[in-house]
């Protein structure tokens, strides 16, 4: 597997418009090598599914769009990769939401701790409507063109210290969070002490207690396999995070029509085959990991959200989202906070 030096000294200037060989007597400026900066694990369903996409756009174009794409943090942090398709250094990435936040700050709104009790109104949200249109707005505005977002679930919380019954259990616990103000901000308000950790270094974290524990949906911890290294598994789904499939705005309006329906194609039925089968993960997992040997237990969720209210989680988050987007949350929500 290529190092990370060697990758990006792929994927500079010459990246975006690099001539591909070709079976056929075109021109080789009609062929486009693109490539993309991926998170996610390889048993990642986010990975996958995108794998897929990009075999079938190969194939269908007759290898004239050849992506390229770098899971598992191969190309850096998500921050560092986030950069990177800015610059153009990059053509696509996969990124969460909740890691968007520190870049455009509403990305992070659907994480907002207890909002959405299902899928339906998840979706209801965010493939449309006023919430989703302000999200997409405010990453167009840093030069980003924003597809469907990938489903990476509702977060749950694993340690290997104890397992969390009350608010009272995450007190003085080190968790594992991604770069995210509004993940930072609801351990915080919870007695626990977020640390943020590189997902692909968050396994050696939690085996040599840097962190007590971690969270995230129950696929993320099947395929990081940190199962291996804590006991305790809590569903606490406080919160909910999915992966913006974004392009460099300026590569990919300069891309021809004909390209950018195929690949958007491509990317909108990728989607639609990893909610399901995230889904279907998802359902199976928890059987799963109690196999591995992890203790599970479901706390009471109520608490939670009110120890939230009373730290004023709620109302600071309104006043820092706007009170319009707010309202275009509880639209889907139901009224959040006190």
């Amino acid at each position: 597997m290529p190092t990370r030096r060697t990758i990006m000294r792929g994927v500079g200037a010459g990246l975006l418009l690099a001539p591909l060989p070709s079976r056929r007597a075109r021109a080789a400026t009609d062929a486009l090598r693109l490539s993309m900066g991926s998170p996610m694990p390889q048993g990642h369903p986010a990975t996958t599914c995108l794998v897929e996409a990009l075999d079938a756009i190969r194939r269908e174009s007759d290898g004239r769009i050849d992506i390229t794409l770098y899971p598992d943090s191969q190309l850096g942090s998500e921050l560092s990769m986030q950069s990177q398709l800015r610059s153009g250094a990059i053509a696509f990435t996969l990124t969460s939401a909740s890691s968007l936040q520190t870049l455009a700050p509403l990305a992070g709104i659907p994480g907002v701790a207890y909002a959405f009790p299902g899928y339906v109104p998840l979706w209801a949200a965010l493939d449309g409507g006023p919430l989703n249109e302000r999200i997409r707005d405010s990453l167009g505005k840093f030069g980003l063109r924003a597809f469907r977002l990938v489903d990476n679930g509702f977060r749950d919380v694993i340690t290997s210290v104890r397992p969390i019954e009350t608010v009272a259990d995450l007190h003085g616990l080190k968790i594992r969070v991604p770069p995210s103000p509004l993940l930072t901000a609801l351990f915080r308000a919870l007695g626990a002490a977020p640390t943020t950790i590189n997902l692909a270094e968050t396994y050696a974290a939690l085996q040599t207690r840097v962190a007590d524990g971690m969270e995230n949906s129950l696929p993320q911890i099947e395929a990081t396999r940190v199962y291996e290294v804590q006991k305790y598994l809590s569903r606490t789904g406080h919160s909910w995070d999915g992966l913006w499939i974004l392009a460099h705005g300026r590569t990919w309006d300069a891309l021809p029509a004909d390209a950018r329906d195929l690949i958007e194609r491509h990317f909108d039925a990728a989607v639609e085959r990893q909610r399901q089968a995230f889904v279907q993960m998802n359902t199976q997992a928890e059987a799963r990991l109690r196999a591995k040997g992890l203790a599970v237990n479901a706390p009471d969720r109520a608490p939670f959200r009110a120890a939230l209210d009373r730290a004023g989680y709620y109302a600071e988050w309104k006043a820092r989202f706007g009170s319009e987007a707010w309202a275009a949350l509880e639209r889907h929500t139901g009224p959040l906070g006190g």
